[in-house]
Formats: C-alpha cells, sequence, structure tokens
C-alpha cells in the first residue's frame, strides 16, 4: 500500500481471497463510500463502519469474485494525496445459476499518512451500472 498500484493489487487481492482484514487496512477512519440510486433519484453515502458491513456481506454471501481493474480514465497525484477514476469489471457468483456482473468506474480519492507512508482510499465514488 506504499504505492497507489499496490493499492490496487491489495483491493483486488481482498476481492479474490475475501478477506475483510486487507480490505479494512484500505479505507482510512473518515472513509466515505458515494453511489447513484437511480431508482430514487438521488445519491446515497455511508461511512467505513457500514462500508465494512456491507463488504463482509458480499463476502460472505458470494461463491466467488472476480474484480478485474481496467484502463485510468483520470490520474492526479502530489506528495499526500491522489484522485483515480478507474474502470473495472466484476463478476459475482452467488451460485452457478446465480451471476452478477458489474461494469463501471471506481472514482477514488487517497491519502499518504505521512508515519506509515501507506496509502489509504478517503472517499469512493461508485460510477458503476449496478
Amino acid at each position: 500500500m506504499k504505492t497507489i498500484p499496490g493499492v490496487f493489487q491489495n483491493f483486488q487481492y481482498s476481492y479474490t481471497f475475501k478477506d475483510t482484514t486487507i480490505y479494512g487496512e484500505l479505507l482510512s477512519n473518515d472513509f466515505i463510500f458515494t453511489y447513484r440510486d437511480y431508482d430514487q433519484g438521488f445519491d446515497v453515502s455511508w461511512g467505513r463502519d457500514e462500508e465494512m458491513r456491507t463488504t463482509y456481506g458480499l463476502f460472505e454471501n458470494s461463491q466467488r469474485l472476480d474484480l478485474i481493474w481496467n484502463n485510468i480514465v483520470l490520474f492526479t497525484e502530489d506528495s499526500t494525496s491522489a484522485n483515480v477514476v478507474r474502470s473495472f469489471n466484476l463478476t459475482i457468483t452467488f451460485n452457478p445459476t446465480d451471476v452478477v456482473r458489474v461494469d463501471g468506474r471506481v472514482n477514488l480519492s487517497l491519502r499518504k499518512n505521512s508515519q506509515t507512508e501507506k496509502w489509504q482510499i478517503t472517499r469512493w465514488i461508485d460510477e458503476s451500472n449496478f
């Protein structure tokens, strides 16, 4: 997690192996997740605790998660912060007859911890089709 590519590798690893410990290390204490609720017509946000509960539920209730990171659409970085917009494909296999495919983009804000020199995600705006 000392590099931005390392954050994406750990993110993919945490999904592949359904590892909430690794996933939790990626998120800052002040983390915010936001997605668009198209049925209701507004954005929904939650913090780190709800994100961990939601991800734990996904990990527990799926048989397999295949996350593929694709093109980086936007990348800005300075010594302590970064913003990355990147496309992805996620295949969630709940069981052989229930497979969900999600395609989209993540819009991540990251901050580098000055003491550990590790990057953490502070904000995730989901730009997926789900």
